[in-house]
């Protein structure tokens, strides 16, 4: 790719940020009150402050631009470990497509006064694949047309839309309206003896996961040692404060029990612009704008993790046809594997009744399960590199002394293998009477999924050294 055609600081900006930075998390974030604060600047720092540094440092060490987390991780734990690296980053992202594909529904069922189309199964799952499909195929044209798509997406749908939810949330306090939270001392820090506490703020961790995704694009970049670590320092800033403003501005103007987890942005946007004696026109208008922003998320992630996985289908860990690439270097038969993937569990989750149900949730805590594992081999990669390779060059370097790099690093890997182990306490959501069934499924279905990437290794690259 020539100088003129790599990314700008902004285009990866825009990219990176759309797989991480959601508007339609900010229900979630308000059914915690005033708590959220805590949870998010706890999990920022704790978490998605060393998920960051250490991705930045790893992704411009010199021969390690492609391949984003299977590299990083094949070049310090091995390839066996890579490959597994990668494999969970790429396979949990096929159930959250769906839940993205879920909020575009809803929006567009409010947009077009439509109720059957997020009600009545078989239109929701036909809207589902429909969806899914169009931008799958959008991004067969390669990364320029990903951040041309990321762009729109971020800077309108996220970040324009946040800033105007907040500004009107600022008027609607200032007026001297009531508000649906107490900001007293009590009510900012949660209650620990409270094994749901610790269960939330998984959720919150999890809210920040997506940045070492962008890093196979690392390679597409104009002078990747100096935009990437400023791109994410970035990114890490404003996600945090954007996330806070927006969960704290629908927490304090819709009442938790009328709050939606799916459409509760819309409904705070309509009490708002209602307040102010707007129209419902202007709701609609609002609700597709932010559906350009989860469909650049979408269109971000169903390329990054593709490419990464490319890395290791040209290393003979998978079938050769998957190391096929278009014309504009996409790995196309990964991502029509990833796309069946995808059709199979919107069949399943919209079938059973999309969100109400026990396999739901499972499905969830699944993905939320093996993303962890990920992050686990993400953290002691990095960890290695320092200990036995930290005479490797590379442009960017966490600052400080190797002290700090290793408790950066430790601190990541310890809250990762926390919220691992609470991520298997049961929701409140399926009833107290399924707690065991729930349990059974999700400890047998995650030690079929764990045990899958080492089969493939083990077959493949067996074939490879004989």
């Amino acid at each position: 790719m020539n100088s003129n055609k790599k990314m700008s600081l902004v285009s990866f900006f825009a990219i990176t940020a759309s797989m991480v930075m959601t508007v339609y998390e900010y229900p979630t974030f308000a059914t915690s009150k005033m708590n959220l604060v805590f949870y998010l600047l706890v999990g920022g720092f704790l978490w998605f402050v060393p998920v960051a540094l250490c991705s930045a440092e790893m992704a411009t060490v010199q021969g390690w631009e492609n391949g984003g987390l299977y590299t990083w991780v094949s070049k310090t734990l091995g390839r066996k470990w890579g490959f597994a690296a990668i494999f969970f980053q790429w396979f949990q992202i096929t159930v959250g497509f769906i839940t993205m594909i879920y909020f575009i529904i809803g929006a567009l069922s409010y947009v077009l006064n439509w109720p059957a189309l997020n009600t009545n199964v078989w239109i929701k799952l036909i809207a589902t694949l429909i969806i899914f499909w169009l931008i799958t195929i959008s991004q067969f044209s390669g990364t320029k047309n990903t951040a041309k798509i990321a762009k729109i997406g971020f800077f309108i749908g996220i970040l324009a839309t946040g800033m105007f939810l907040f500004i009107l949330s600022i008027i609607y306090i200032i007026q001297g309206n009531p508000i649906k939270v107490s900001f007293g001392v009590n009510s900012w820090i949660p209650d620990f003896t409270k094994i749901n506490t610790l269960v939330v703020f998984v959720s919150f961790i999890l809210a920040y996961a997506g940045i070492e995704s962008s890093a196979s694009h690392v390679k597409d970049m104009k002078e990747p040692g100096k935009n990437y670590p400023k791109a994410i320092f970035i990114l890490v800033v404003s996600t945090i404060i954007l996330d806070t403003l927006g969960g704290v501005t629908i927490a304090a103007t819709i009442p938790q029990n009328q709050l939606s987890l799916n459409t509760g942005v819309i409904q705070a946007y309509s009490y708002l612009i209602n307040h102010f004696g707007g129209g419902e026109w202007l709701t609609r208008i609002i609700a597709i704008v932010i559906c350009l922003g989860v469909i650049a998320e979408i269109a971000t992630w169903v390329v990054g993790p593709s490419i990464a996985m490319l890395e290791a289908a040209k290393n003979g860990l998978l079938p050769k046809k998957m190391s096929k690439v278009n014309k504009h270097n996409i790995p196309i038969n990964i991502v029509l594997i990833q796309g069946i993937i995808v059709s199979i569990w919107a069949v399943v989750l919209t079938l059973g009744g999309g969100g109400a149900n026990l396999s739901f949730f499972v499905a969830m805590s699944l993905t939320v399960c093996i993303y962890l594992v990920a992050y686990v081999l993400l953290f002691l990669s990095y960890i290695k590199l320092i200990k036995e390779k930290d005479d490797l060059t590379r442009s960017y370097h966490i600052p400080g002394s190797k002290k700090m790099k290793f408790s950066v690093a430790i601190i990541g890997l310890l809250v990762s293998i926390f919220a691992f182990f609470i991520s298997f306490f049961p929701p409140n959501d399926i009833g107290y009477d399924k707690g065991g069934t729930y349990l059974a499924i999700l400890i047998i279905s995650w030690l079929i999924i764990f045990i899958t990437p080492f089969l493939l290794y083990k077959a493949f690259d067996e074939k490879i050294n004989k």
